[in-house]
């Protein structure tokens, strides 16, 4: 098996079903925010969105934590190829993308109230986001399903992995 990258913008449940997925799975978990330095964490709660140059530290030690693994589930928003690259710059991996509408995003993060993240940093992300090409492992999810249902997709289409 690869490590499955569960990728999406704010508000997506990367972070449920990065959890849940690893669980069911039976392997490590890591949280994307958790490799943020703190300037980063400072950034996006004063609701300024990060930069490219802000990113690469973030990505860098995503794909570090990715190198060291045979298989594993992490979170990253990986909103552009060219940060999808660096992740895969660190071994095989294979992007379980949770996508959907703008309103659903919002609401859910408008709902939670543990997490720095503020709604008016959705539409950057949004902009930001280039789809998965076809050359890209993985594939889209529609997050109006629940979560349980995602995990369970994700583990379909990644089996034989």
């Amino acid at each position: 098996m690869t490590v499955i990258v569960v990728m999406g913008v704010a508000g997506s449940c990367k972070t449920t079903v990065g959890r849940a997925l690893a669980a069911a799975l039976g392997v490590e978990y890591a949280e994307a925010d958790e490799f943020h330095p703190q300037a980063n964490i400072d950034k996006m709660s004063a609701g300024t969105p990060l930069t490219d140059a802000d990113r690469a530290p973030w990505l860098a030690a995503i794909a570090d934590w990715i190198r060291e693994r045979e298989h594993g589930v992490v979170t990253s928003s990986a909103l552009k190829r060219r940060y999808r690259d660096v992740l895969r710059s660190g071994g095989d991996v294979w992007f379980a993308h949770l996508g959907g509408d703008r309103e659903t995003l919002a609401a859910r993060m408008r709902a939670r109230t543990d997490h720095f993240m503020p709604v008016s940093l959705l539409d950057s992300q949004l902009a930001d986001l280039e789809p998965l090409q076809p050359d890209e492992p993985g594939r889209v999810f529609d997050i109006a399903r629940p979560p349980e249902d995602l995990v369970e997709a994700i583990r379909a289409a990644t089996v034989d992995m």
